[in-house]
């Protein structure tokens, strides 16, 4: 199952408490106080794990404790700290504080670590508090509670190529032909129902990430369809590829479409660079010229099939250069 979003709660250790403890020992009539120090309290972390590719584990569990500090003792012996937790997430992982909304970090590279939550300070021991005037304290301190909080995990999937299409316009098939992943194809609209990742193999040891969502539809920014909760997993993406099938009855419209609703989730997902493919081009009468499209920013039409697998090494080569020409930056 893949799970893109998860609200758990989070709470670092308390710290122990410190010790009010006096010395006793043979021959040393009036020892002083001895009173150890409590131990620190564990704190949470984020830490990006490239071994996971969904945020399941937190669908199923959602309250996260650190341990808490060992209490002080006498002897001046002072408690063990808690143990850290960590708490593993895909890398792309966004974490946000749940009731503020306000972003704490991103878990991105792999081993990268978030502290969301810091671990209580351990209590001062009485030993602490001996002064020449005041040489019996009895004071002690109690352990400080740990951070908690809420927090709001968000995965965006790392990718090169976003593919961005409506519903049955041919991407999950496309990733299919020129990756090695198998993403549910069917005659039907909406077959994707989660994105899948492939990763596309070409000469000399070149290889990117493609990513394929759900359809889009018209009015989607507005809860049609699936939403535009998907375009979450191509905002990483360094290129969009918008696939717009031959055979629509208009595909200058499909495209202006597929633009204006990325636009509507987010100026800075439009404003990547992009490449348009016409795909499905095994599905027009023969000699029939291709759909001519008025592109944005004068973006790159290609013409492909899946199918036939025509046009499909201009693509991937044409895709390949643009990831690397000077105009496309992460």
């Amino acid at each position: 199952m893949f799970i893109d979003r998860a609200v758990v709660h989070v709470a670092g250790g308390p710290g122990g408490a410190g010790a009010s403890s006096f010395r006793r020992e043979k021959f040393v009539p009036k020892g002083g106080p001895d009173g150890g120090d409590g131990g620190q309290g564990g704190s949470v972390y984020v830490r990006a794990d490239p071994n996971l590719a969904t945020l399941l584990d937190y669908r199923y569990r959602t309250n996260w404790n650190a341990e808490r500090g060992v209490h002080g003792k006498g002897k001046n012996m002072t408690g063990k700290s808690g143990v850290d937790l960590i708490l593993p997430v895909p890398p792309g992982t966004v974490i946000r504080d749940a009731d503020s909304g306000e972003v704490l970090g991103e878990a991105v590279e792999p081993g990268q670590t978030l502290l969301v939550a810091k671990g209580g300070r351990g209590g001062r021991g009485n030993a602490r508090f001996a002064t020449p005037t005041h040489q019996s304290p009895r004071e002690w301190e109690p352990g400080g509670y740990g951070e908690e909080r809420r927090l709001e995990l968000v995965l965006k999937l790392i990718a090169d190529v976003g593919l961005l299409g409506e519903p049955n316009a041919g991407k999950s098939t496309l990733l299919s032909v020129i990756s090695a992943a198998r993403p549910k194809i069917a005659d039907y609209p909406f077959t994707t129902l989660e994105p899948n990742l492939g990763v596309v193999g070409l000469s000399d040891h070149r290889s990117f990430v493609v990513a394929d969502i759900p359809g889009i539809i018209e009015g989607a920014h507005a809860g049609k369809g699936l939403g535009l909760r998907f375009l979450q997993h191509v905002e990483r993406t360094r290129l969009i590829a918008v696939l717009v099938p031959a055979d629509s009855p208009d595909p200058q419209a499909t495209y202006e479409l597929l633009r204006r609703e990325a636009a509507a989730y987010s100026p800075e997902l439009a404003a990547k660079p992009h490449v348009v493919v016409l795909t499905k081009i095994d599905l027009l009468a023969p000699r029939t010229p291709h759909p001519a499209l008025r592109t944005d920013d004068s973006a790159p039409v290609l013409a492909v099939s899946a199918v036939t697998r025509q046009g499909l090494p201009e693509l991937l080569e044409k895709l390949w250069q643009t990831l690397h020409s000077a105009a496309v930056t992460r």
